[in-house]
């Protein structure tokens, strides 16, 4: 009988912001995912970048103004750099807990590239904010590179680049032969690297991914039973920051979609994880997608905790 797949996404409470927080939140983060894997399951996990490809993108704009021969790196490298460094200590940290655990299994970092469609209307309103803040100065010269910048409440001005939706990935079959040799694949972080097809080439795209909706596609792709995003809330709520704000347990596909017409989501936050987690219930059967905290994240499995979403 074939083993139950789940899809872990983490989000940025799950990696801290700076080297030493990360070292310290992957630790933690890995006694949970290992948790799901002595018990059976077949693991694919994925993560935001947020913090980590802003430092990223900021240190190497910043070293190539300094340093004559070096140049800034487009978003696609630095999408590339965090994947691997993260991904670097969550293989480490999820590897070193099955070993205690008595689990001898590999933990593999895949550096997964996400195609888009480059007609996409993302392109034409870029709203992600990356970097640090930038004068007017700094501002114009990014705009005269082509690139989009906004003014951050009269304290600067930041570079915005497009979040377009991903289309397929790329590295699907590699992804699958890891989970098929039930081994933990650690895949599309960040949302994965957005590319464009030209020719027999893939060409990076200057933007970022929403990493649940590619946590949504890669659980579709993988016929993954259970989509499990993991946030810095326990529930979805409904009527979310009023004072009859209450937590949503359950919903089925329908009354989630009530609640995403009616506006309850903010477009910044819940609603990508909502949009994410009906795309991926609907083309499958018997699935489910689970949204909650790191530390709810085992109750939740179990409807004791978080909110389930089922058809």
């Amino acid at each position: 009988m074939p083993k139950k797949r789940i899809v872990i996404a983490l989000g940025h409470n799950a990696l801290g912001t700076n080297l030493p927080e990360q070292k310290t939140a992957v630790a933690k983060t890995a006694v949970v995912i290992a948790d799901f894997i002595q018990a059976g399951w077949q693991v694919a996990v994925t993560h935001s970048n947020a913090p980590q490809v802003g430092m990223i993108h900021t240190a190497m704009n910043e070293f190539g103004k300094l340093h004559d021969g070096y140049t800034s790196a487009p978003m696609s490298v630095c999408s590339a750099m965090s994947q691997g460094y993260i991904g670097y200590d969550l293989q480490n940290g999820i590897r070193a807990e099955l070993i205690k655990r008595g689990i001898y299994k590999p933990v593999v970092t895949i550096l997964t590239q996400m195609m888009v469609n480059p007609y996409d209307e993302a392109f034409y309103t870029p709203m992600k904010s990356i970097g640090r803040l930038m004068t007017a100065k700094e501002a114009k010269e990014e705009e005269e590179k082509g690139n989009y910048v906004e003014e951050i409440s009269n304290q600067g001005f930041r570079r915005v680049v497009a979040s377009p939706k991903p289309v397929s990935i790329v590295e699907i079959d590699s992804i699958k032969a890891i989970l098929d040799a039930d081994q933990i694949a650690i895949a599309c972080g960040g949302g994965g690297i957005p590319v464009m097809e030209q020719g027999c080439y893939l060409k990076g795209a200057s933007a970022v991914i929403e990493k649940d909706r590619a946590a949504g596609l890669l659980a579709k792709e993988i016929d993954a039973d259970v989509l499990m995003i993991l946030t810095s809330v326990d529930n979805v709520t409904h009527h979310y920051g009023k004072s009859d704000e209450s937590a949503l347990n359950f919903m089925n596909t329908k009354e989630a979609t009530a609640y995403m017409e009616a506006g309850e989501f903010e477009a910044g936050s819940m609603l990508p994880k909502i949009e994410a987690s009906l795309d991926f219930i609907l083309h499958g059967r018997n699935r489910t997608a689970i949204i909650t905290s790191l530390e709810k994240a085992k109750a939740s499995l179990e409807g004791k905790a978080g909110t389930q979403i089922k058809e």
